[in-house]
């Protein structure tokens, strides 16, 4: 677990290093399946995991990230980016939305396991069972790096958190926790799952009047619960930037007193989190159907 916080070097060398990966998934596979998971090893393997799908999408050499993704061929043969990773424009992130990963390998091998539906599949049933807070934030922070990326990996698993696998209601469970950590990663992932276009109305049918109940009424006195509210706050800018509906629903759940009373705090020290407010207002004005409810 600690050498696995090591760097990228560390990082490379653990995924590369025979049997281990797979080793990890089994034995959590095994403490599930004892309903036992909330032992410390079960703990010390998902951490290591999470660790080893940090910036895995950029990370993966080149010749093995040809060999398991589609072939870009939706995208100009004038795009200069290498390969499958490292591009970060919109018009590219579209396109990768629309191309899934090719038919997952049954028998996933090593580092194919980190973002195979199975291991996707434990880290939510982990969300669900463990009462352990490291656990929980190890689970849900390896989903979250595992969706942070632009490439058509990030994107297939947020698909399959979404919809294969039916994980929003246990994510959800997540922003109710007293923990700040836990509810924190579980936002951050929120936040990235709803990128995804063709995911957003199925999140916020889900999740965004959870997500609204868990905004304070003005700007928190700590660091990590002004983090929490600024990626609350962008996660409901994702949801409601083309979705009139879904500013509907923030507007019905009582959503914009409190996004207009974050939002007019000045003080530096709590920027981060009055400036996602004011991106998000801006956002919610321009649907002009509103305007009057708005005004109400």
């Amino acid at each position: 677990r600690n050498m696995s916080s090591a760097g990228p070097e560390g990082r490379k060398k653990m995924r590369e290093c025979d049997g281990l990966i797979d080793s990890l998934v089994y034995y959590i596979q095994g403490a599930i399946a004892d309903h036992e998971p909330n032992d410390k090893a079960t703990e010390n393997c998902v951490c290591i995991l999470h660790n080893l799908s940090y910036q895995l999408e950029t990370e993966l050499p080149e010749s093995y990230a040809q060999s398991i993704y589609m072939q870009r061929r939706n995208i100009s043969s004038n795009d200069k980016t290498p390969g499958c990773f490292g591009t970060r424009s919109r018009r590219v992130k579209e396109k990768h939305q629309d191309m899934p990963l090719p038919e997952e390998k049954s028998n996933p091998k090593g580092v194919e396991s980190l973002w195979h539906s199975t291991l996707i599949r434990i880290y939510l049933s982990l969300i669900a069972k463990s009462t352990r807070n490291y656990t929980q934030e190890a689970s849900l922070g390896a989903l979250q790096n595992l969706t942070a990326g632009s490439g058509p990996m990030p994107f297939s698993v947020a698909r399959t958190v979404v919809q294969k696998a039916n994980g929003i209601p246990s994510i959800r469970t997540m922003l109710h926790v007293s923990h700040p950590a836990v509810k924190k990663t579980a936002v951050s992932l929120l936040r990235n799952l709803s990128r995804n276009t063709s995911l957003q109305n199925d999140i916020a049918r889900e999740v965004l009047p959870d997500l609204v109940s868990v905004l304070p009424e003005s700007v928190p006195g700590s660091d990590i619960a002004c983090e929490t509210t600024a990626s609350i706050c962008y996660t409901l800018y994702n949801l409601t930037q083309s979705s009139s509906h879904n500013a509907r629903l923030l507007l019905s759940a009582q959503g914009l007193p409190k996004v207009i009373a974050i939002s007019m705090n000045d003080s530096n020290m709590f920027s981060k989190a009055s400036r996602a407010a004011s991106v998000l207002l801006y956002s919610l004005w321009s649907h002009t159907d509103l305007h009057n409810a708005y005004k109400k």
